[in-house]
């Protein structure tokens, strides 16, 4: 080989290898990167992506991973970021892989909602219950292995001790959101829950 040749052959293997160097930084520190979850992680519910009468977000930009594990029929395992909400006052959201093995690097929230916007009144893993009196990680650890702590009828959860018509009144009725029309039953119906089981 002449010399002209290897030296450009090896400048080339330089180019790649430093590239490749700091491509692979680049991966390792955004993997590293703790999820950064604080009161503006949480809005309106309605805002949210509804996927069979729950709702999802993606604070960290994956919004299609998220729904795409949501909307599975097989269910899967949800992305980093995701958020899943069923009541405006709680949460649950997804942190990276190994943040806590217990519940499947999911954290819980009790949140605290009204018009201008979300207290974090609790946050946690397997201690943080709701205003029902309910235990957040009790309720989820019953899910099958395929639905990442997901429940939804079939998942292998308790069901819940309320009705649609109870949880609808309150996604519907969330402080946060802008005002829009809605049944008379439900208005009534979130009137009671809230003013018999303040948080």
């Amino acid at each position: 080989m002449k010399p002209l040749k290897s030296k450009a052959l090896a400048g080339l293997i330089i180019v790649v290898f430093v590239a490749t160097f700091f491509v692979s930084m680049g991966q390792a520190e955004q993997q590293a990167a703790p999820l950064v979850v604080n009161e503006k992680s949480f809005t309106c519910i309605r805002d949210m992506t509804p996927v069979r009468g729950f709702y999802v977000a993606n604070i960290a930009g994956k919004l299609d991973e998220t729904l795409a594990v949501a909307k599975s029929e097989k269910g899967g395992v949800y992305p980093p970021g995701s958020v899943v909400q069923l009541f405006p006052n709680e949460a649950m959201v997804k942190h990276q892989k190994g943040f806590n093995a217990i519940t499947k690097d999911w954290e819980f929230f009790e949140l605290d909602v009204n018009e201008n916007g979300t207290v974090i009144r609790k946050r946690g893993f397997q201690d943080v219950k709701n205003r029902f009196g309910g235990n957040c990680f009790a309720c989820h650890v019953g899910a099958k292995p395929e639905w990442d702590m997901i429940c939804e009828s079939g998942h292998g959860c308790e069901d819940l001790p309320i009705s649609r018509l109870a949880i609808e009144s309150l996604q519907n009725t969330d402080p946060r959101c802008e005002p829009k029309e809605i049944p008379f039953m439900q208005r009534t119906t979130a009137w009671f829950i809230k003013f018999f089981t303040p948080l």
